[in-house]
């Protein structure tokens, strides 16, 4: 049985779903969560549920239904969830040449003990969390850091990262460098996903000047 895990990594690969404007239904990832994954011309919903239902309620060839509020609150109620964001999905391949990833690193320092809402934040959603600061003499504290990197398993097993750049510290280049520094904080044989709400344009273009590529959409619901 194809899983979603299975169409991530075929994803990371370059090999999409195909465009057949089509619907696909596999199991939930984990117990944690379900969603509906957007890819072009194709959509994925990994929950425990009848691919019957979904049909009567995803009239054929309308992608737009599953990610609309109406299914979104239906999906929601028969999984006992709630949607707990609907973001854009970015993917960026890791660096591979040593002396690039060693380049982009050199500031970051491993944080293991940072009290920190956006960390609180990854540890509910991720597992294998890893934090890295941008300000090594700041790392008992938190406080003066010149931003964050969080690495951690997010869906379906695939690594996610998440930046916190101070409001001090913006405009000056730093959320790209530490986007552009998680692709080398990974094993050079992997990719490395972001989520992005669509509205902020700002996180957006930051990512994408770091070469994180946009591949999708997803809505995820939580309990």
């Amino acid at each position: 049985m194809t899983t979603l895990a299975d169409i991530l990594r075929r994803v990371e690969k370059g090999v999409y779903p195909p465009p057949d404007l089509g619907v696909s239904v596999v199991p939930a990832p984990a117990d944690r969560e379900c969603c509906v994954v957007a890819f072009s011309g194709h959509i994925v919903i990994a929950a425990d549920v009848d691919p019957a239902w979904v049909a009567e309620r995803v009239p054929p060839g309308d992608l737009a239904a599953p990610t609309n509020p109406p299914f979104l609150s239906a999906l929601a109620e028969l999984t006992g969830r709630r949607v707990s964001s609907i973001d854009a999905m970015l993917l960026a391949p890791a660096l591979t040449d040593p002396a690039e990833r060693t380049t982009a690193t050199a500031t970051l320092t491993e944080l293991t003990n940072l009290n920190h809402p956006r960390v609180d934040r990854a540890w509910r959603y991720r597992e294998e969390v890893r934090v890295y600061g941008a300000n090594p003499g700041h790392a008992d504290t938190g406080v003066g850091l010149g931003g964050l990197v969080i690495i951690g398993r997010g869906l379906a097993g695939r690594l996610e990262c998440a930046i916190e750049v101070p409001p001090a510290d913006r405009g000056h280049g730093t959320g790209r460098r530490l986007a552009y520094a998680a692709r080398a904080l990974i094993p050079p044989t992997t990719s490395i996903w972001a989520q992005v709400t669509p509205g902020n344009a700002a996180s957006f273009r930051t990512f994408l000047a770091a070469g994180y590529k946009p591949v999708g959409s997803e809505a995820l619901l939580v309990k």
